[in-house]
């Protein structure tokens, strides 16, 4: 981190981390991509993961896509962006300092497909809200986008309407979001274009979604969220106890920061950072 990635993510609602993973993660991770059953019907589950495509039109997308194979794990607190979502969302110098993963999704689209613009400072929900409080971030969710494709033109690459997480006032050419609109040709919309193993880190509050891709072939992309360790899982999706406890304690404190306390259990300890 430094103050120009301060200044920048402060300015943009954005940032871009090139190279964030190596060649072996990404081989291993287009691997599982590869394995996924491209016939698993809407509401099916594959491992711990399950399929709830957004629209039609974003195409196969799998919840839960941390329980889908290992090297969806390893993703949990990765280096890469690990230090920059806890700093953006985890509080940091209040009692309550950490983060926790409420929606792991893996999204592969292919010609045709596109997600609508949607979110954006004006009126926007808590849950995404951008904050700095004496000096200290205070957002409601930080989200990476790590490519496992080249996202170049025609790729349907993520865009994004930089400073639209500050926002007061509604985009005036922004048509309803349940029409599904395209951000193709949105006025002040940028494209943000990855190389394989790129990501982009940025703060749900920003406008943003997906252009419409007219190449042929796949785009991959894995989406973590990240926000203050007292949130919820956004569709209540619960994890499979022996499968948490396999986990290094870190991952399963970010997966799980605040563990349930029933009748009759000792007293816990307080919450540290994550």
């Amino acid at each position: 981190m430094s103050e120009l990635d301060d200044f920048m993510f402060d300015l943009n609602g954005y940032l871009i981390l090139k190279d964030a993973v190596d060649e072996d993660l990404l081989r291993r991770l287009n691997a599982e991509f590869d394995a996924f059953p491209r016939d698993l019907g809407r509401g099916d589950w594959y491992r711990g993961g399950q399929r709830r495509d957004y629209t039609p039109e974003t195409g196969f997308e799998l919840h839960q896509a941390v329980t889908a194979g290992r090297p969806f794990e390893e993703l949990i607190d990765h280096p890469a962006w690990f230090d920059l979502v806890r700093h953006f969302a985890g509080e940091e110098g209040s009692y309550l300092p950490g983060v926790y993963i409420d929606e792991t999704i893996a999204s592969i689209r292919e010609s045709g497909g596109h997600h609508p613009v949607h979110s954006g400072g004006y009126r926007g929900a808590l849950r995404g809200s951008y904050g700095v409080s004496h000096g200290a971030f205070r957002c409601g969710q930080v989200n990476i986008i790590l490519a496992l494709t080249d996202i170049g033109e025609g790729d349907g690459a993520t865009m994004v309407v930089p400073g639209s997480h500050k926002s007061n006032f509604p985009h005036p050419l922004n048509g309803d979001y349940a029409r599904g609109d395209r951000m193709d040709a949105l006025p002040g919309a940028v494209p943000v274009h990855l190389a394989a193993g790129d990501a982009l880190l940025f703060v749900d509050g920003l406008m943003h979604g997906g252009s419409t891709r007219t190449n042929s072939g796949e785009r991959r992309v894995v989406i973590y969220r990240y926000g203050p360790i007292w949130a919820a899982s956004r569709y209540g999706y619960a994890y499979d106890e022996t499968w948490l406890g396999a986990l290094t304690e870190r991952r399963r404190r970010v997966l799980l920061p605040v563990p349930p306390v029933r009748v009759g259990d000792p007293c816990p300890a307080e919450p540290g950072d994550r």
